[in-house]
């Protein structure tokens, strides 16, 4: 209970942040459809807010050296809210795109912030039950703003508005808490290589992992009008994704632990790409089978990032565990830049089946090269422990390293 309180103002901005942050996708899918924006230049907003996405990752340790760590944070959450406000204001897809540009710069930065806040405060003793809140709070925030997207008018001020003011509520617990600022971390180096040569199949992995949730989270409220879901039942389309994905990570991580990772890699994309099919075969079926479509989905791509994470660890020594998480985040950001854009266009052409298509596609490429690597490659000579690992910002691997190092 002491832990939870101490970090009460960091988790409280975390919650309200992926509220608002989460809420802009989906609403801006309903909003661009109202609109009469195409399907291409929907997919083009999510695409643009990974790219701002990676470069908040990038840019935000620096501009948090310069300014410290509460100073940062407000101004990463102001171009977040300008971003949000601004949306109604000028109703242009390439305007918006700039504007999600914002938005993605604003998440990236402010969990910058608060990871380093965290890493300075946490010892050996307090890191497992602090990241195990710091997840729940997490994954809690990213379920609820799915759902937000049901209560909220696409195309409407007020929507936005609201959107901004949940965004402007996280800054107020982190600015106004007495706790001292902590020294400002230095800030890892990006090195693709490293990934890659720890383990190309890990790097593969996070593509795909990229590949399948900013596809469905980005594309995915187009996917449920054409198929016939109104927007509460969007929302909840969405909403059980998140949750399917939650609900996956302890049994697929006891799996990791205990078999071949590369190994569940593969069975993790063949049930992926049979998740796929089911969401295609259950499109006329109903609702509560499109729903339970969703949740299946969630649990075979959701954790694929995590176990591809655990494997490229297991060939890392100690000190390259930052670079190499900052590394395959790199990975994932390309991944989930490019996915909503294309997906968009698949679909707008080919129709809704296209982005299940797609994503099925990406699984059985890596279930191709996951195979062909266990023929080259033997397997790891130690397991580190598996770990959900948040795909937030480049400082995560200053959280989760030591924890990994404990279960070597």
């Amino acid at each position: 209970m002491r832990l939870l309180v101490s970090f009460a103002a960091l988790f409280l901005s975390v919650f309200l942040l992926q509220l608002s942050s989460g809420g802009v996708g989906p609403l801006d899918v309903l909003s661009g459809l109202q609109l009469g924006f195409t399907t291409a230049q929907i997919g083009l907003l999510g695409s643009a807010h990974f790219l701002g996405f990676f470069i908040g990752c990038w840019w935000a340790p620096r501009v948090m050296g310069d300014v410290g760590h509460s100073r940062a944070f407000a101004a990463f959450t102001a171009t977040g809210a300008i971003g949000l406000l601004a949306h109604m204001l000028v109703i242009d897809p390439y305007a918006w795109t700039l504007m999600r540009i914002m938005s993605g710069f604003c998440v990236s930065g402010c969990y910058t912030v608060v990871e380093a806040w965290l890493q300075d405060k946490v010892t050996n003793e307090t890191r497992g039950r602090t990241m195990a809140v710091y997840r729940v709070v997490d994954t809690s925030g990213s379920f609820c703003a799915q759902l937000i997207i049901g209560i909220l008018a696409p195309a409407s001020y007020v929507s936005y508005n609201l959107l901004a003011m949940l965004c402007c509520a996280a800054l107020l617990p982190l600015t106004l808490t007495t706790k001292p600022q902590p020294i400002t971390p230095e800030a890892p180096r990006l090195r693709p290589r490293l990934a890659v040569e720890r383990s190309p199949l890990a790097a593969a992995a996070v593509v795909v992992s990229a590949l399948s949730s900013s596809s469905f989270r980005m594309v995915g409220p187009v996917y449920g009008q054409d198929v016939g879901l109104n927007a509460s039942q969007t929302a909840w389309f969405l909403a059980t994704f998140v949750l399917g994905g939650a609900v996956a990570q302890f049994p697929v991580g006891w799996l990791a632990d205990k078999f071949d990772r590369r190994h569940v890699l593969i069975w993790l994309s063949v049930a992926a790409m049979a998740s796929c099919a089911l969401t295609i075969g259950t499109q006329g079926h109903g609702t509560v089978a499109i729903m339970a479509s969703a949740f299946i989905f969630g649990i075979t791509t959701f954790p694929i990032y995590s176990v591809a994470s655990a494997h490229a660890h297991d060939f890392a020594e100690s000190h390259e565990r930052v670079e190499l998480s900052a590394a395959l985040m790199f990975y994932f950001a390309l991944g989930a830049i490019a996915a909503p854009y294309v997906a968009s266009f698949l679909v707008g052409r080919f129709g809704p089946a296209a982005l299940f298509i797609l994503v099925a596609a990406g699984h059985l490429i890596l279930v191709i090269y996951g195979f062909s690597r266990v023929r080259r490659r033997r397997a790891a000579p130690k397991r580190t422990r598996y770990i959900y690992a948040p795909r937030t910002s480049f400082l995560i691997g200053r959280l989760l390293g030591r924890s990994r190092d404990v279960g070597e």
